[in-house]
């Protein structure tokens, strides 16, 4: 995600007369509102044309004067660390260390179920792996969540969920290095014992575990987030050469009897083996996303050289991102989706520039690419359980924050960003203006205001004027590091983006 917004500690004062539209109409209406905490901008209320599709008011800028620099507020310890050690780390730090607990007990001879279903640890940890992974799981997480949670639970409970929702990512991670570590187990007492065992069994069970390993070792974040490519190519196809190892290995570890030396041939001892149908299961939320691969129409808009906006047909649900690619099996990335609604004609992506596949998009615009029509919820999907909130995002982030205040009239949308109608031009400005009223929007321009807006202030005030529960942060790591630890320090709930997986 990228961001053109500078993240000093720096306040300015306006002249109210040249404040954007938006800007006017929601402090006009938050004065209106009950709140402890005044207003940042006050001003009459103007007249609001969507289809003008205009983000700022013209006529000669605004008078900023700035004023002496504010020391940085200091965080206390706690605060950053509960910040550091999140959920995901907490399901990453259990997962490891209870199956950690389990090798060691193993080792020691003091978990008899290990010794005859050394394989079905190391499946069904990998299994768990998938299935955090998996688009279709995941969708149906967040639909029980969200109708099961939304009419009834109290806010601590509906916070919970959306934690957990938000980073099963921890046991992904964790259940994938578990089960790498119980099959680097499993070799080394198929070694111990490869007298009474098939040469042919010990050779895949090794391919294996080298596929699987380095899978692994590609996903880990320094690999993921500095060479995308090496972690796609590694992750993916040596991840699916050792699902396909692994079920020669499987079919070979269990229809050799090592008691009697000779391989069996009845079908039963398989197909009542639990690591066949851990495999079975593993395969089949691996295939599932890839068989709505599609290839469709898209439409490139170019407002500005660092955005290409993408238009595809049909509506979409609020919160969901989309995988695209311009192969079929290469170089996804994933973007948040804009829509009106599930029943609109067409839904958007915004592709801020920033490597290689995003200059291709400006330079030279596709028209088709590659998508799977399954799309993954993000942490905006869990929304819909909340009653009233904010979100918060700065430059591109629009994409993935605009639909939940599009489709739901209980969301507050804060954007901050520069120069924002120039670089996303008409169709991000007419979404805005034709579906969010002036007093549910803040848009910060900081080239016209000469800097960014003291954003913390800025969320307390209208957390409070709001009535908001929770707010969805989508900034980059600086700007997300500075808001969730202003929210925390202020005791307001906050989601922001994560950079864990």
């Amino acid at each position: 995600m990228s961001s053109n917004t500078s993240h000093g500690e720096e306040t300015q004062s306006y002249d109210n007369r040249d404040l954007d539209n938006a800007e006017k109409g929601l402090y006009d209406s938050l004065r209106n509102l009950p709140t402890s905490t005044p207003p940042v901008l006050t001003d009459k209320k103007p007249t609001i044309h969507a289809a003008d599709a205009t983000l700022s008011k013209p006529g000669k800028p605004p008078t900023l004067t700035k004023k002496p620099d504010r020391p940085k507020p200091k965080i206390s310890r706690w605060v950053l660390f509960n910040l550091w050690f999140n959920t995901y780390k907490k399901f990453f730090t259990f997962v490891t260390l209870l199956n950690l607990a389990g090798i060691i007990m193993a080792a020691l001879g003091r978990f008899p179920y290990a010794e005859n279903h050394l394989g079905a640890l190391v499946l069904g940890n990998l299994l768990m792996a998938v299935l955090m992974r998996n688009e279709l799981f995941l969708r149906c997480l967040y639909i029980i969540a969200i109708y099961g949670l939304r009419s009834w639970a109290p806010l601590s409970i509906k916070l919970a969920a959306t934690s957990i929702l938000q980073h099963v990512g921890g046991i992904h991670s964790g259940c994938a290095l578990s089960g790498a570590s119980w099959l680097v187990f499993k070799i080394v007492d198929i070694i111990k014992h490869r007298a009474t065992q098939h040469d042919a069994v010990l050779a895949t069970g090794i391919i294996t575990n080298a596929f699987v390993i380095t899978s692994v070792l590609s996903a880990f974040p320094w690999v993921r987030n500095t060479h995308h490519n090496v972690f796609e190519r590694h992750h993916r196809f040596i991840g699916w050469l050792g699902l396909a190892t692994t079920w020669v290995f499987v079919i070979l570890g269990n229809s050799y009897d090592i008691k009697l030396g000779q391989w069996r041939t009845d079908a039963n001892t398989l197909l009542s083996a639990q690591e066949l149908w851990f495999a079975v299961f593993m395969t089949i939320f691996v295939l599932i996303p890839w068989l709505t691969l599609r290839e469709v129409p898209v439409q490139v808009e170019i407002p500005s050289p660092r955005v290409a906006i993408l238009r595809f047909d049909r509506g979409m649900q609020q919160g969901l991102l989309g995988r695209i690619s311009r192969t079929s099996v290469m170089e996804y990335h994933a973007f948040g989706i804009i829509s009106e609604g599930r029943k609109s004609r067409y839904h958007y992506m915004i592709c801020g520039v920033q490597g290689d596949f995003t200059k291709g998009l400006v330079i030279d615009p596709p028209k088709t690419v590659w998508t799977r029509e399954l799309k993954f919820a993000g942490v905006g999907h869990a929304s819909a359980m909340f009653k009233r909130g904010i979100r918060v995002c700065t430059g591109t982030g629009i994409g993935a924050a605009l639909s939940t205040c599009i489709q739901s009239p209980d969301w507050f949308l804060i954007w901050i960003g520069s120069d924002q109608e120039k670089t996303f031009g008409p169709t991000i400005t007419g979404l805005i203006y034709n579906h969010i009223p002036p007093e549910r929007m803040i848009l910060w321009d900081t080239k016209k205001r000469g800097g960014r807006p003291d954003t913390i202030q800025l969320l307390k005030d209208t957390w409070t004027s709001f009535r908001a529960e929770v707010i969805f942060i989508t900034s980059n790591m600086q700007g997300n590091d500075e808001m969730m630890q202003g929210c925390r320090a202020a005791g307001i709930h906050a989601f922001g983006t994560l950079w864990d997986f």
